[in-house]
């Protein structure tokens, strides 16, 4: 009998029906670098993904706005 325990949400973008760009990858990577870090608050979030080599797509800084505007479509 196999007791191993299945994360059952743990794949990358499950809903993604596509595989994700290279861009979205280092993204999620920074994200999860920061996180990692104790930045958890949406402001350090912001703070550590401007301190980053990942700019948004249409370039300029990171907001608390166009973060969670990206995320939304990201998730959309």
């Amino acid at each position: 009998m196999n007791n191993t325990y299945q994360f059952p949400y743990l794949e990358a973008r499950q809903t993604l029906s596509r595989p994700m760009t290279d861009w979205e990858s280092d993204l999620a990577d920074t994200i999860e670098a920061a996180f990692a870090k104790g930045h958890w608050e949406l402001e350090d979030l912001v703070g550590a993904l401007n301190r980053s080599r990942v700019r948004l797509p249409t370039g300029g800084p990171w907001t608390p706005e166009n973060f969670k505007a990206l995320i939304h479509e990201l998730g959309a």
